[in-house]
C-alpha cells in the first residue's frame, strides 16, 4: 500500500481495519490507496473518519456496524475469503452479482448517514469565512433583473455605482483587485494565497478564457484552470481518444469511458507539474464523456463543482464565458475537435449560454451548500461583467446585504478582502 499519513498509519499498523465489517475495510483501502492522488481536504475526511471509529467505544462501533456484518453474512462474506486490504475486480464482480446488493448498498448509505452528522459538526466548529463569486461574460443580452432567476429569492441585488470615465475592460480588475489594470495590484486570490495559506487548493479559479487569469501576480499560492489555456493540452487528448477508438475499435461509449479511466496521457502529467492530485484531477474532468474537452462552459461548470466537492476551498473565483453552438456529433466524437470533423461554420450560441448558465450558477451554488465547510458562513458574488448591480447571497453579517446604496467596485473588493480576512 502506498505511503498515507502517520496519523492514518499508525491506525491501520494498530489494527483498526482489522476490526472492520471486510467490505467496508476493503473499500475504504482501496479509497485511500491513492494517497498522494488525494487533496488536503480528503486527507483531512479520512483521517477524521478513522480517527472517529478507533477512539469511540467499542460497543458503539460494533452496533454501528451490526446491520453490514448481518448482510455479509447473508451474501457469503468472511474474512477467509475477502482481503481487508485490497478491494479488486472480483471483489466489484461479487457484489455486483450478489442478489443482497441492494440491501448492501442501503446499510452502507445507513452507516454513512449516522457518522457524516458527527465528522460535519467536527467541521463546523472550526468553521470560517469562505467566499465563491461567479462571473458572467459581458456579452449575454440580459439585465441583473433576469440573469440569476433561479437564485434571486436566496440573495440580495445590490446596485453599483458605475463611474462612465472607467474603462470597460478595467471592470473585473476593479473588483477583484480594487484597481485599474494598469495599476498591477495584488488580485483577490493573489492576496489570500500570499497570506492565509500554505495550501494552494484552498483558492481556486476556474474559467472559460483568461482574464481573471491575467489580473494574477503570480501562480503560486492558488490553483488555476482556464479552458482557453488548456487548448494544447484538449486538442492532444482528442488527438490520442480518437486514436485509440480507431485502434481498438471500441464499439460505444460504455466501453470508451472504461477504457478512458486506463488511460495514463503524459500530457497531463505535464500540465499537472508533476502533481499527483491535479493530474488525477485534470483526467477525471477532461476525460470523463460529458463534453468538457468541448464545451467551455461545461468544462468550467465541472471543474469548479469537482474542486468544491474534492479540495473544499475557501476562496472560488469562476468565470464563464459564450459557447459556441454545438454541432451534431456521434456519441463517440464528443472528444473530437468539431471544427476538424463538422463542416458547418462555428457560430456563438448566446441563448443557449444564457439557458446554460442560469442552471450552473445553481449548480455551483448547491454543490457549496452540500458540505459543512460552506453552509452558514460563505458569502456568493453572482457578477455580470459590465452590469450595474450582482446578486449577494449570504450569512446575516455579511456587509454587501446591507447595502442600501449603490456601491463602487473598489468596495466590493474591500468588503471581499475584509471578509475573507486578508
Amino acid at each position: 500500500m502506498a505511503k498515507v499519513s502517520r496519523k492514518l498509519q499508525t491506525l491501520i499498523d494498530d489494527g483498526l481495519f482489522d476490526r472492520l465489517p471486510p467490505t467496508f475495510a476493503a473499500y475504504s483501502f482501496d479509497r485511500i490507496e491513492d494517497w498522494k492522488k488525494l487533496f488536503p481536504a480528503e486527507r483531512g475526511y479520512f483521517e477524521r473518519l478513522f480517527g472517529m471509529l478507533a477512539r469511540s467505544d467499542n460497543q458503539a462501533v460494533e452496533r454501528l456496524f451490526a446491520p453490514l456484518r448481518a448482510v455479509e453474512a447473508k451474501m457469503g462474506v468472511d474474512r477467509r475469503t475477502w482481503s481487508t486490504r485490497e478491494f479488486t475486480l472480483e471483489h466489484v464482480d461479487f457484489l455486483q452479482r450478489n442478489r443482497h446488493l441492494a440491501e448492501w448498498r442501503q446499510v452502507i448509505a445507513d452507516i454513512f448517514g449516522r457518522i457524516d452528522p458527527l465528522l460535519d459538526a467536527e467541521v463546523a466548529r472550526r468553521g470560517r469565512p469562505r467566499l465563491v463569486v461567479v462571473v458572467s461574460p459581458s456579452e449575454l443580452p440580459m439585465g441583473p433583473d433576469r440573469m440569476w432567476r433561479r437564485l434571486q429569492g436566496k440573495g440580495k441585488l445590490v446596485n453599483l455605482a458605475l463611474d462612465e470615465s472607467d474603462a470597460p475592460e478595467d471592470y473585473l480588475a476593479r473588483m477583484f483587485s480594487g484597481a485599474p489594470r494598469a495599476a498591477r495590484a495584488a488580485a483577490l486570490f493573489d492576496r489570500f494565497g500570499a497570506t492565509r495559506t500554505q495550501d494552494p487548493y484552498d483558492a481556486w479559479v476556474v474559467e472559460a478564457e483568461d482574464s481573471l487569469h491575467r489580473l494574477a501576480e503570480s501562480i503560486s499560492g492558488w490553483t488555476g484552470l482556464s479552458y482557453g489555456r488548456l487548448a494544447e493540452l484538449r486538442e492532444i487528448l482528442m488527438e490520442q481518444v480518437n486514436a485509440m477508438v480507431t485502434r481498438e475499435q471500441i464499439p460505444g461509449p460504455r466501453q470508451l469511458g472504461e477504457r478512458l479511466q486506463r488511460m495514463n496521457p503524459g500530457a497531463l502529467k505535464r500540465a499537472a507539474g508533476g502533481d499527483p492530485a491535479l493530474r488525477d484531477f485534470l483526467q477525471s474532468v477532461l476525460l470523463n464523456g460529458n463534453g468538457t474537452l468541448l464545451i467551455n462552459n461545461t468544462f468550467v461548470e465541472w471543474a469548479a463543482v469537482q474542486a468544491i466537492r474534492r479540495a473544499r476551498p475557501a476562496l472560488v473565483c469562476v468565470a464563464f464565458g459564450i459557447r459556441n453552438k454545438v454541432k451534431p456529433f456521434s456519441s463517440l466524437l464528443i472528444y473530437s475537435d468539431q471544427e476538424e470533423t463538422n463542416p458547418i461554420p462555428t457560430q456563438a450560441d448566446m441563448l443557449g449560454s444564457y439557458v446554460d448558465l442560469e442552471i450552473f450558477y445553481e449548480y455551483v451554488w448547491r454543490e457549496c451548500e452540500k458540505y459543512a465547510e460552506y453552509r452558514r458562513n460563505t458569502a456568493y458574488l453572482f457578477v455580470g461583467e459590465g452590469m450595474d448591480a450582482l446578486l449577494a447571497i449570504g450569512p446575516a453579517d455579511f456587509p454587501l446585504l446591507q447595502a442600501d446604496k449603490p456601491i463602487r467596485l473598489e468596495e466590493v473588493f474591500a468588503t471581499a478582502a475584509q471578509w475573507l480576512s486578508i
